[in-house]
């Protein structure tokens, strides 16, 4: 994986908290408005909704570059629609670029071990 790949996952890792965030003070905001005076729910649905399209746009991206299977780029999306969702998508997603950094880094040492041995 190049690190235009690992960029593409943090930064959808990097989003999928604060909008699972926003999802859960959205929905305590509807509450509160159904049940109090207290209305944020304008405010806080610009805010999901904005975190929410920046997910998307990363996802696209991240699912370009890494070349999921159908299966996994689904996964992330639908995890986008639950209240925790994001959370375990930033878990996920943290492990698979830790995993794929340490894979380049193991493929590229290997290649220079290689060149060596041909070049002695």
């Amino acid at each position: 994986m190049d690190i235009k790949t690992a960029s593409a996952l943090n930064r959808l890792r990097l989003v999928s908290a604060p909008e699972a965030v926003s999802f859960l003070l959205l929905l305590i905001c509807s509450v509160l408005k159904r049940t109090t005076d207290f209305n944020a729910v304008p405010v806080m649905g610009m805010v999901h909704g904005i975190l929410f399209i920046l997910y998307v746009l990363f996802w696209l991206d991240a699912w370009n570059r890494a070349k999921w299977p159908l299966g996994r780029a689904a996964l992330y999306f639908v995890l986008s629609f639950l209240p925790f969702g994001g959370f375990f998508a930033e878990r996920m997603l943290r492990r698979e670029a830790e995993n794929s950094v340490i894979a380049a880094r193991a493929r590229k040492e290997l290649k220079d071990l290689k060149r060596g041995a041909a070049e002695a």
